[in-house]
């Protein structure tokens, strides 16, 4: 029996993806060869990342508006500086919200100046700050969807004159917003969509080739959409992947139909532990991720019964980051719902044992 897996990523996968991705990797399109020996550049891949890219619109409600899908290499942490490298001129502001953007800020200021509008640092990151004011004389903003680490996650996005960037490597796909309000998201495929070596970047060609810097062409956003993302070898089997998982979402109902599922998931977890008196939650309940439930015990003498009991439910992933302790609950869009009540179950069990 597969195990309820809670990893915060590389994510758990739906189980009839994996079942074709694994057919392909042995015999891909009946043509008696492995996806992962054929030319990317034969016709079979090339359907497969143009039908990838296609997909990424469609479900973001940006085919037509000017918008382009690419799969990159590098990780969104490549995204860091990709981004200051093809759009930061002379100042840009960013919203510190974590680990992530603490990081995403420190290779941006590699390029011009850079404004901190706002910090939870101050709170171990527990919440997401508000009320700050973003400069009009910048050159973009930048923030974080959801804090992967800490498990908070922006409900609301500022107004803002400038370009408006986003990290949403941990929740792409999950929840529907005006998506047409950001112009450039990046995303790791191994939080929410697929295997790690693929990174999503939606960008709007009018914000590009406005800085004076020369590019390398590694870096240059519009020599990989010029060569649709084809620049290099991509990797073939994280986007064969992607695509597998966004014509599954497609099929279940899209975005809308999975933000209601992600609510239930979150709800019963979170009630859990506000109800349960062995369980404390870590973040502001207005800021509480859907995707990563963060919490501790209220007695770290019942950690190893509490551990023994969720490993004996067959439950995976469910340690807190290295760097914050605790316990983290990734509920990504393919973790089904019996999951999150195997975990409750056993979270009422330690109650009745203690």
């Amino acid at each position: 029996m597969k195990k309820h897996n809670f990893s915060a990523g590389p994510c758990i996968l739906p189980e009839s993806v994996l079942q074709k991705a694994s057919e392909a990797v042995i015999n891909f399109n009946n043509d008696n060869l492995s996806l992962i020996e054929i030319s990317h550049r034969s016709q079979s891949f090339v359907n497969v990342i143009e039908k990838a890219r296609s997909l990424a619109l469609e479900l973001l409600g940006l085919e037509n508006k000017g918008y382009k899908a690419l799969f990159l290499q590098g990780g969104a942490s490549m995204q860091f500086l990709m981004t200051a490298y093809n759009l930061l001129n002379k100042k840009a502001a960013y919203l510190n919200t974590g680990t992530w953007s603490s990081k995403a800020i420190k290779e941006a200021k590699l390029f011009g100046d850079l404004i901190e509008v706002a910090s939870s640092k101050d709170k171990g990151f527990n919440y997401i700050p508000k009320n700050y004011e973003v400069p009009g004389d910048i050159d973009y903003f930048h923030c974080t969807s959801n804090n992967t680490i800490y498990g908070t996650q922006m409900k609301s996005f500022p107004e803002t004159s400038a370009p408006l960037i986003c990290d949403m490597s941990s929740d792409i796909f999950s929840r529907q917003l005006d998506f047409s309000k950001f112009d450039l998201i990046y995303a790791g495929a191994q939080k929410n969509m697929g295997p790690a070596g693929a990174t999503l970047v939606v960008v709007k060609e009018d914000v590009l080739g406005k800085v004076t810097r020369q590019i390398p062409s590694m870096l240059n956003y519009q020599l990989y959409i010029e060569k649709e993302s084809m620049f290099n070898t991509p990797p073939v089997f994280s986007v064969y992947v992607s695509m597998l998982t966004l014509e599954w979402l497609k099929d279940l109902g899209g975005i809308e139909f999975i933000e209601k599922v992600n609510k239930q998931k979150s709800a019963l977890l979170y009630n859990e532990i506000d109800r349960n008196p062995l369980f404390n939650g870590v973040v502001n309940k207005e800021d509480r991720s859907h995707m990563n439930a963060t919490f501790t015990l209220a007695n770290e003498n019942l950690k190893e019964k509490f551990d023994t009991l969720w490993k004996e439910a067959n439950i995976n992933g469910l340690h807190g980051h290295r760097s914050v302790g605790g316990y983290r609950a990734s509920m990504y869009n393919a973790l089904p719902l019996y999951s999150v009540q195997a975990l409750v179950d056993v979270m009422q069990e330690l109650e009745r044992i203690a």
